[in-house]
């Protein structure tokens, strides 16, 4: 297995020779993401020596026309401008295979194509397949991988074969139990790479060396130093085509049981014995997921708020409520913003709330993480200092402008002994001179070399869903019903949320940051 933290900084290391193969390929995450993420990964020399891609869909098509329709998707989403030299010769190793992913015999034509390309070029190539599909057909297209022979036992195989799976890992507790169980018969649980694209960015990955390479900040990390955190996924925009598939989710399963807790376990966990090995690093998140407190069904209402976008104005155009989307049931309940008041509970993290908060429509598009440190005692600043100091505060913004800043107080220019808030900043385009890569590229490339360190396992899955169970339990309660079901409360398109989510900061006297 590949160390990514050890590469040197023009060290180049290829993954082995592979053939991708892409379920869904004529779906939108294909064209949008993947496509465009190998082509760069070839751009910038990462690709193995030896590679195919095949797409794999029901549509009837050509060779040819694949490659023709990728290309416009490429000129359009890639990060960089196409070159025309480059694209012939990665394009070339691009091919179709028109499937059926619930038919065994497809799957049979599958592997048949599969060895014909290995064949011409002389050498074993690892397998690795990409669910680009709905979920529904998880379980269909890897019990047809393994019977028709492209699985391979991991201990005795000459090659590698891999399963990448999209979210949603489930819907709830027992249909990710349900997942897990089926996909573990046809795959060994290190063969399954469970993609969560957060993983991926820049910021999200330097919290670990952010933590762990700077002396100076991981003797604070802990509830003697550390006042609160939060952490805040904003987006301004509405849930546009998407409206069937939310509906039926919410944001608290589309984003906080994946991306957000995510987050908050790399951000919590204690120290790992290696970051060369991938399960060292996740035996340690799903150590945090297990410590965060599990909420009561009564503590359900005082630590969440659910609500649903009206009409507004965002950016200063007028905007649609959620009910008038399209494709929004009448009688949706569905939340479109989420606020939650976590604990961990264990020795490092004792006391120290957490917040974590994600809605669409709201003023800007923003992912931020926030550590406030405890204040600095007041009494050698009385008489002099007018208000109370600031916290200092700790902001690793992770989209759309990736960078971290650190809020200290200073005294202004000026006879008078003041103090004022100070930020000091970096951004990755400014500090190290080329953008950011899209995290799909780093992802495909460590599923490449078998790096499992940003992917999730499956008991990281099943202790996120068993976390938020209560949540979505008190929330789905029948109105009317013995129980009180939270309400769901309402905010203006282009705000901040409802004016509830910020009880939920009073008890502790904390308020949202401004982002």
């Amino acid at each position: 297995m590949e160390n990514p933290f050890a590469e040197g900084e023009n060290r180049i290391i290829r993954p082995p020779g592979t053939a991708i193969v892409i379920f869904g390929a004529t779906g939108d995450l294909t064209h949008r993401k993947l496509i465009p993420a190998l082509y760069n990964l070839a751009y910038d020399d990462y690709m193995p020596s030896n590679f195919v891609v095949v797409g794999a869909a029901r549509t009837p098509l050509s060779d040819e026309d694949f490659r023709k329709n990728l290309f416009e998707s490429v000129k359009k989403h890639s990060r960089r401008t196409i070159n025309d030299e480059l694209w012939q010769r990665f394009s070339q190793n691009i091919y179709y295979q028109q499937l059926d992913g619930t038919s065994l015999e497809s799957f049979v034509k599958l592997r048949e194509r599969l060895q014909s390309l290995e064949k011409k070029r002389a050498e074993t190539l690892n397998y690795l397949y990409y669910l680009a599909t709905s979920p529904s057909f998880f379980g269909p297209i890897a019990t047809n991988l393994r019977g028709a022979g492209l699985v391979e036992d991991p201990k005795a195989a000459a090659r590698s074969t891999s399963l990448i799976i999209e979210k949603p890992f489930g819907h709830d507790l027992a249909s990710a139990r349900e997942l897990n169980s089926v996909l573990r018969k046809s795959f060994a649980e290190e063969q399954i790479f469970r993609i969560d694209h957060y993983l991926g960015k820049e910021t999200v990955q330097n919290i670990l060396v952010f933590r762990f390479a700077n002396g100076i900040f991981e003797p604070l990390w802990n509830h003697n130093f550390i006042d609160h955190i939060q952490i805040s996924f904003c987006e301004d925009i509405g849930v546009g085509s998407r409206a069937g598939y939310f509906d039926q989710s919410g944001i608290l399963r589309d984003i906080v049981q994946n991306h957000l807790l995510q987050i908050l376990a790399l951000l919590c966990i204690e120290p790992p014995y290696s970051l060369s090995d991938a399960d060292a690093i996740r035996d340690e998140k799903v150590k945090v997921l297990r410590a965060i407190r599990r909420l009561k069904p009564e503590d359900v209402a005082r630590q969440t708020v659910r609500a649903q976008y009206t009409k507004g104005f965002v950016n200063g155009e007028s905007a649609i409520g959620y009910m008038e989307e399209k494709g929004i049931a009448a009688t949706s309940q569905t939340e479109t913003f989420a606020a939650l008041r976590l604990e961990v509970d264990n020795w490092r993290w004792s006391g120290v709330p957490i917040y974590v908060r994600a809605g669409k429509r709201l003023a800007k598009r923003i992912t931020e993480i926030s550590i406030a440190f405890k204040r600095a005692p007041e009494s050698l600043f009385r008489g002099r200092q007018v208000g109370e100091l600031d916290q200092n505060i700790l902001a690793i913004q992770v989209q759309p402008n990736e960078g971290i800043s650190l809020k200290i107080c200073s005294k202004p220019p000026g006879p008078r002994l003041r103090v004022r808030p100070v930020v000091m900043d970096f951004t990755y385009g400014h500090s190290f001179g080329v953008p950011s890569p899209d995290a799909y590229e780093r992802l495909l490339l460590d599923s490449m070399k078998g790096d499992a360190s940003l992917f999730t396992r499956d008991d990281e899955i099943e202790e996120a869903w068993d976390l938020l169970a209560p949540v979505l339990e008190q929330w789905a309660l029948p109105a009317g019903g013995k129980v009180a079901r939270p309400p769901l409360h309402t905010y203006e398109a282009g705000t901040w949320g409802p004016a509830a989510a910020a009880t939920l900061l009073k008890e502790q006297k904390h308020r949202w940051r401004r982002l």
